[in-house]
C-alpha cells in the first residue's frame, strides 16, 4: 500500500520504519530535513509539504503529532490535508491530544469525505522500534478493520475502544493511572531506603506482594534496581518528564470538560510541574523519585 507518514520524531521515525520493512510504499513529510532524509535512505519518497503528501495520490495517511495545535493545523489548515487529502483516503493520527480535538477533526474529515481513526500508542521508543506498541483506536469498526494489518505492522496490539475520540481518551487515563503509579513506587521506595532496607531486597518484596506494578517491577525509578530502566543510566531516555506533565494535563483537561473528578490525578500533574520547573523536564519520568529521596541518597 502507499502510505502517506508526517511526523518523523521518536516515534514516527521507528513506526515508518516498519512500514517499509513491511514492503509498504511511504511518502514521508517532517519540518527535519535530516529525519526526512533518514527515511529516503531506508526507501521512502519526501514530499516538500503536507499538501504535497496528501496529493502523492496516497491511499492511507498516518501522523504523529506533538500537540493537539499541531494536528489542527496539519489537518485543518489552508494548506493542510483535509484541503488536498482525496475523498476516501483513510487518515490515521496517532498523537496524544485530548479527546475532544480528536473528534472535532474526525468530524471535519468526515465533512470531507475522509474516514478517520485517532490511534495513540503506548509501548514507547522501544515499542516504536520493536513493533510492539499498543494501539489504543477510536472511530468506526468497519474503518478499524481497514487499518488493522497497517497497524500490526508497528504494533501487537491493536484495541478499538470506541467511536472517535474513545482512543485519546484511553490513552489518558492509562496515562494519568501511569504517572500516578510512578509516583507512588517513588514515595514507598524511598521510605522503605531511607527506613533502612536495601533497595533491591524492598524492591523483590514489593513485586512479590500487592504493591506489584509496572513502575515497580518492570520500570523500578530507583538506581541500581533494575539494569536497562532509566534509573540505571541516569534517567537518560526513555519517557520524558515533561511528556508525562503533558499527558497529565490533557487528562486533567478532559475531566475538566464532563465535570469528572481526578483528585490523584491533579496532584500527579502538580508534582511533575514542580518537578518540571526545578529544571528536569528532559529526564525520564521515573526520576520524580529525586523529589523524595534525601539528599545524601540523590
Amino acid at each position: 500500500m502507499h502510505i502517506g507518514f508526517l511526523g518523523l520524531g521518536n516515534m514516527g521515525a521507528p513506526m515508518a520504519r516498519n512500514l517499509l520493512k513491511a514492503g509498504h510504499q511511504l511518502t514521508v513529510f517532517d519540518l527535519s530535513v535530516a529525519a526526512v532524509a533518514s527515511l529516503v535512505e531506508a526507501g521512502a519518497t519526501a514530499a516538500n509539504s503536507p499538501a504535497a503528501l496528501a496529493r502523492a495520490d496516497v491511499e492511507l495517511i498516518i501522523t504523529m503529532l506533538p500537540a493537539a495545535a499541531h494536528v489542527k493545523a496539519v489537518y485543518l489548515g489552508d494548506d493542510g490535508l483535509l484541503a488536498n487529502a482525496h475523498p476516501g483516503v483513510l487518515l490515521i493520527d496517532s498523537s496524544t491530544i485530548d479527546p475532544q480535538s480528536a473528534r472535532e477533526v474526525a468530524a471535519a474529515a468526515r465533512q470531507h469525505g475522509n474516514p478517520m481513526l485517532d490511534a495513540p500508542v503506548s509501548g514507547g521508543t522501544g515499542g516504536a522500534a520493536a513493533g510492539t506498541l499498543t494501539f489504543m483506536v477510536g472511530g468506526e469498526s468497519g474503518d478499524f478493520d481497514r487499518a488493522q494489518p497497517i497497524l500490526a505492522a508497528m504494533g501487537k496490539n491493536i484495541v478499538l475502544c470506541g467511536g472517535a475520540g474513545n482512543g485519546q481518551a484511553a490513552k489518558v487515563a492509562n496515562n494519568m493511572l501511569l504517572g500516578i503509579s510512578m509516583i507512588g513506587v517513588a514515595e514507598a521506595m524511598s521510605l522503605g531506603v531511607a527506613l533502612g532496607v536495601d533497595p533491591k531486597v524492598l524492591a523483590g518484596i514489593i513485586n512479590t506482594s500487592s504493591g506489584r506494578c509496572w513502575s515497580s517491577d518492570t520500570y523500578n525509578p530507583f538506581p541500581g534496581v533494575m539494569d536497562n530502566v532509566p534509573a540505571a543510566r541516569g534517567y537518560s531516555g526513555g519517557f520524558g518528564s515533561d511528556l508525562m506533565l503533558k499527558d497529565l494535563g490533557l487528562a486533567s483537561e478532559a475531566a475538566k470538560q464532563i465535570r469528572q473528578p481526578v483528585i490523584l490525578g491533579a496532584l500527579a500533574q502538580q508534582l511533575y510541574q514542580t518537578f518540571s520547573t526545578q529544571g528536569h523536564g528532559n529526564l525520564d519520568f521515573s526520576a520524580i523519585i529525586n523529589l523524595y529521596r534525601k539528599d545524601d541518597q540523590a
